[in-house]
């Protein structure tokens, strides 16, 4: 049976392979639409349970925002390469757009949702895996759906960051986000420090005292921990961080000027947290030519 171009294009628009993909699999199932596309998910899943157990740390961050809705989804790759490959950034854009689309609160509700242009997340990323030949994970997702003023903030596709904010401008909360992707501060204000973090600050400030310190008067030696103490919560949080587009001022400062208030912040990173493997290129170039010893 004659492949034509006309059933090429309407694979491609309901399964998003690629062209050669989509011929191959036309010519395999003679010129069955339905057919290929089950041949293509199958080519795809097979492909993509080989590549599972490679470790993904590369990638990019993808944002998608409408008025008070926001999300930031963390797409993974094995190399830098491939994160910067057309058909990866293209999907990695449609995965965060299905995230908001869907309202998916967790990766594997965003693996379930259904694409723009039809297959699910999870089937278009077995599809990509058999087109880069790359493991490439959906690995995090967050968001914010709030009547509350939200910005966002994306730095080289490497950091993402989401602000919820009560009050103040548009600008404020734009420029609270590149703080938070700069500074990376884990909490909002020193309120927000758990108690056991507190409490090991206050070891360590007093295992950092002198005999000298030591020999003051107890009350003298309780207001030196506790203004160590208190430096380092600000130090930590969001609110006492000099504002790094104004650094004369804190951004508590900042916030109260406009009467605004920070309710919530998420900031993520490409590849944080996942252990990469140290590899010795040289190493591995001499052993696959024979030169190792």
């Amino acid at each position: 049976m004659e492949i034509t171009a006309s059933m090429v294009k309407e694979l491609r628009e309901r399964s998003g392979a690629g062209m050669m993909e989509c011929k191959k699999a036309l010519t395999e199932n003679s010129g069955d639409v339905d057919a290929s596309i089950e041949w293509l998910r199958k080519q795809g899943l097979a492909k993509a349970d080989k590549k599972a157990s490679r470790i993904a740390a590369e990638g990019r961050i993808v944002l998608a925002q409408t008025a008070g809705h926001a999300v930031l989804v963390e797409v993974n790759s094995e190399t830098d390469f491939v994160a910067k490959d057309e058909n990866f950034v293209k999907f990695a854009d449609e995965v965060a757009k299905t995230a908001l689309a869907s309202g998916a609160k967790s990766v594997d509700e965003l693996k379930s949702a259904k694409t723009s242009y039809g297959p699910t997340v999870e089937e278009a990323r077995q599809w990509l895996v058999a087109k880069v030949g790359e493991n490439v994970q959906v690995r995090r997702l967050v968001r914010i759906d709030s009547a509350n003023r939200v910005a966002a903030y994306l730095h080289g596709g490497r950091i993402g960051v989401l602000i919820e904010m009560k009050g103040g401008s548009d600008e404020l909360a734009r420029g609270l986000a590149m703080h938070v992707a700069a500074m990376n501060p884990p909490y909002i204000s020193p309120d927000n420090v758990p108690a056991d973090i507190v409490t090991k600050e206050k070891e360590i400030a007093l295992a950092q005292m002198t005999d000298k310190d030591r020999a003051k008067p107890a009350e003298i030696q309780e207001k030196m921990i506790g203004g160590k103490i208190r430096k380092t919560l600000a130090e930590m949080s969001l609110t006492g961080q000099p504002y790094v587009l104004d650094t004369n001022v804190l951004v508590e400062a900042a916030l109260k000027k406009e009467g605004a208030q920070v309710v919530s912040m998420s900031r993520i990173a490409v590849g944080e947290g996942i252990e990469k493997k140290e590899e010795d290129f040289a190493a591995e170039v001499m052993k696959q030519a024979g030169l190792a010893h």
